[in-house]
């Protein structure tokens, strides 16, 4: 007889198995449930968007240190075919068009913040450079806009430097100079500084937005005592943790992209160099870490007033010391090494200037990628061991 066709059987899925689907899908639904939390409070909406649109505008066009329309005066007590040259070579756009005042207006206009150079140029200069004796020029500055006072003075030194060795050749140096330096500024050649700004100051918000929103969800829930019924439910700590992160990670990595792509790129027409996809990438991983320290402090406080007076220093140092604002090596070396080992944000840093300005790829930047996978791994044990004890009491 014929054999009969045997009819497929389901094969038992092992308890490991099950397990597994059953965190998956409760970590699913929590998700859900913070999604919809942070869709029913319009405030987090607006300080999400605006963090990531007019604050990142603002900082980049505002917040400027380049030099531009600087105001100089010019006192000419020397009346010289050279003295007459000099002002004409400090031109827009870095200077206004120089001022000529008497010496006793010098006082009036800087106190008034009318000028914020002046160049004294003194009796028989032309004539002491063309016999060779030691004279000097004066440029009092205002010193009050530090950044601008800094770069404007180095410009004036080298302009006039250059336009009294031009005079004195009597011809434009370097055309018989056995050499000639040619500068070459890679991935930023105009030097803008909105350029630096603006990038950085998405990194920043994704710092600042990372520790805000998950710690402020916890302790939204303590203080509401909705906590408690997280407690009633068959889930476990990390599963909350967990969901708590990724619903506000998404939320995060989702308005950085769109800064990037629109405010960056499209309105302040900074070009990014490299892979938006792992910039992104790097962001989760970075986004995971940094929520992890949001839930930590989370525990420790037990008021939003708490929470926000713990998270402002520790916010400030992160970013402050990350490399974003002030390069790691001018640091002290004990330093660096403290702030590379206990804060992701320097490696996160450091990660996104090389993909968004260098175009760096996978096997340059792994290393950073691996250190915020170690610190991210630390925060969220001693977080969720906290979590635990906290809320849970075991």
């Amino acid at each position: 007889m014929p054999s009969q066709p045997v009819a497929p059987q389901a094969v038992p899925m092992g308890g490991r198995e099950k397990g597994l689907l059953t965190h998956l899908d409760n970590i699913y639904r929590l998700i859900v449930k913070e999604l919809r939390s942070i869709r029913a409070d319009p405030m987090v909406l607006v300080l999400v968007a605006y963090t990531f649109s007019v604050a990142i505008y603002t900082v980049a066009t505002g917040a400027s240190t380049e030099v531009k329309d600087l105001t100089v005066g010019v006192v000419d007590e020397d009346n010289s075919e050279l003295s007459r040259r000099l002002p004409n070579t400090l031109n827009p756009p870095l200077f206004k068009p120089p001022v000529l005042i008497p010496a006793s207006e010098i006082d009036a206009n800087m106190d008034n913040e009318r000028l914020i150079f002046v160049l004294e140029i003194p009796p028989r200069f032309e004539m002491d450079l063309l016999a060779g004796r030691q004279t000097s020029l004066q440029l009092n500055v205002d010193a009050t806009a530090l950044a601008q006072a800094g770069n404007g003075s180095v410009y004036i030194k080298t302009i006039i430097g250059q336009e009294i060795a031009n005079f004195l050749a009597g011809r434009e140096t370097g055309v018989n100079a056995p050499f000639n330096v040619v500068i070459r500024a890679k991935f930023n050649p105009n030097l803008y500084a909105y350029w630096f700004s603006s990038v950085m100051q998405v990194v920043n918000n994704i710092t600042l937005l990372a520790v805000i929103l998950t710690g402020a969800a916890l302790i939204r829930e303590r203080e509401q005592g909705t906590v408690e019924h997280l407690l009633v439910m068959p889930v476990v700590p990390a599963e909350i943790m967990l969901s708590k992160i990724i619903a506000n990670g998404l939320v995060i990595l989702i308005a950085a992209g769109l800064s990037l792509s629109f405010v960056v790129e499209g309105l302040l027409k900074v070009p990014v160099a490299g892979s938006l996809t792992l910039f992104l990438a790097g962001a989760t991983l970075y986004t995971f870490t940094v929520a992890a320290l949001g839930i930590l402090l989370g525990t420790i406080a037990t008021t939003m007033g708490q929470f926000a007076l713990l998270a402002a220093p520790v916010l400030l140092i992160m970013q402050l010391l990350s490399g974003g604002a002030t390069p790691m090596e001018s640091m002290p070396v004990w330093l660096q090494y403290v702030m590379q080992i206990t804060s992701p944000t320097p490696h996160f840093v450091a990660f996104s200037q090389a993909v968004l300005y260098r175009g760096a790829d996978l096997t340059i930047v792994w290393p950073l990628l691996a250190a915020m996978a170690v610190i991210g791994s630390v925060y969220f044990a001693f977080a969720l061991r906290r979590f635990r004890r906290v809320i849970f009491g075991s």
